[in-house]
């Protein structure tokens, strides 16, 4: 029973064994045409989140020799990893029973074929496997494209495609069947993630710090203007965020029921508290509230509430968002001072300090007495030092990872371009195209 229990709040208790089961199995088996549609337009909509939702929202914040850089980063990242994904990532996170990382069971997808089922939470009722392994390739790609806003505007492009396919393989995949597979070591501990407070945000925030102190900083970085050349298109990717979560954290329900509903509704309260928050915060400490603010603020407490989005209450999801928005607000302000990194899209202010926030708040909000979904028995204690332990866990993991994989990259063919290459801008030097003519 708790495992079952703990199944319902983490995404993945449907995998043990996403297979159709024989026809002797207690419960009848039915395929639902309203949760397999659902699903696949949950699909759709995380990959409107990131091309063109997430390429937008960082291409309008770099200068505009960068544009085409860093929408082509996103677009093929997304590409590679979806690819990387069927051949054996799907396989690695989500099948076997180690704790730490699954088999090649399914390599290349090895017997899975049109009437292969995946579980949904309902015993007896599943979606076709195919739209499981679609969804769950999404996760994978965005969680990737995260990352290059840490290091966005001089990087080479060869080198970010090598990094995501090395990093994707030794951390996203492990820590991925970790936290969703049934057999997962922190699935089994009992951490909730609904939808990837920890694999996607921690995960990939993680990557980008040691990514941007590992690359370096910009060529005249704190000295020459840097601003968002199109906060338009960065609004614009915002909302296409936005819009694209709702597919990411409802999709993650499996089903298109009550459980889908309450996903829903905290997705669309807890960003909208962030974005007052922040804007609350910059008109107080600098006299005036921004649109960057607000899109950023919304974009802090959609990271914030992912993990806890199916198990906390609409109230919970409020308080969740408010606090997101201002501590995410200090994150690339305060704290990026402090820690001295050139975090170009500051990843790690808002997908770090949002994800570590969600994900611990996640263990006081789902408690029965704060409108959350816990059992009866729920100890709040006990849940945030579970929480905390899946969230130390992926940080040391991450960042181990991504020490090993960048260094790798230097040595194979280089992390950097050359400042000729930087100072004349991305576009017109890796891709020989220019985004705007004037």
């Amino acid at each position: 029973m708790k495992k079952l229990h703990a199944g319902f709040w983490a995404l993945g208790a449907l995998l043990a064994a996403p297979v159709a089961r024989a026809a002797t199995e207690a419960v009848a088996v039915t395929v639902d045409k309203g949760d397999t549609g659902w699903m696949m337009m949950a699909t759709v909509l995380v990959i409107a989140m990131t091309i063109p939702g997430l390429a937008l929202f960082y291409g309008g914040l770099v200068r505009a020799k960068n544009m085409l850089s860093v929408l082509m980063q996103v677009f093929v990242v997304f590409a590679l990893i979806v690819i990387l994904w069927a051949v054996y990532g799907y396989s690695l996170a989500f099948s076997g029973s180690n704790a730490f990382i699954g088999s090649f069971d399914k390599l290349f997808l090895l017997g899975v074929d049109k009437d292969s089922l995946a579980d949904t939470f309902t015993a007896g009722v599943k979606i076709p496997e195919f739209v499981f392994i679609a969804f769950q390739a999404t996760f994978a790609a965005i969680t990737c494209g995260l990352i290059v806003g840490s290091f966005a505007e001089r990087i080479r492009f060869s080198a970010v495609l090598l990094f995501a396919a090395i990093w994707f393989t030794f951390s996203y995949l492990p820590i991925a069947h970790m936290v969703w597979f049934a057999d997962g070591y922190l699935f089994k501990m009992g951490a909730i993630d609904f939808a990837g407070g920890t694999v996607v945000h921690i995960n990939a925030a993680v990557a980008g710090l040691v990514g941007a102190y590992m690359v370096g900083k910009r060529i005249g970085y704190g000295k020459e203007s840097m601003t968002p050349h199109s906060l338009t298109l960065t609004m614009v990717g915002a909302s296409l965020l936005w819009v694209g979560w709702f597919g990411f954290n409802a999709g993650s329900n499996l089903e298109s029921n009550s459980g889908a509903a309450l996903a829903l509704i905290n997705t669309l309260l807890a960003p909208a508290a962030a974005a007052l928050s922040w804007i609350a915060g910059e008109s107080l400490s600098k006299g005036k509230s921004s649109m960057l603010g607000a899109a950023s603020g919304c974009v802090a407490g959609l990271v914030a509430i992912t993990p806890a989005c199916g198990t906390v209450g609409p109230m919970g999801a409020i308080m969740i968002g408010l606090l997101a928005g201002v501590l995410c607000l200090w994150g690339v302000n305060g704290l990026k001072r402090l820690l001295g990194a050139d975090d170009t899209l500051d990843v790690f202010g808002v997908h770090g300090v949002g994800g570590i926030l969600g994900a611990l708040l996640t263990g006081v909000f789902t408690a029965p007495a704060l409108g959350g979904t816990g059992a009866a028995d729920f100890s709040i204690a006990s849940q945030v030092t579970i929480q905390a332990t899946a969230v130390l866990l992926t940080i040391v993991w991450s960042g181990v990872v991504s020490v090993i994989a960048y260094k790798l990259v230097d040595m194979v063919i280089g992390l950097r371009v050359a400042e000729d290459v930087e100072r004349e801008g991305l576009d017109v030097t890796s891709h020989g195209e220019s985004a705007y003519h004037y």
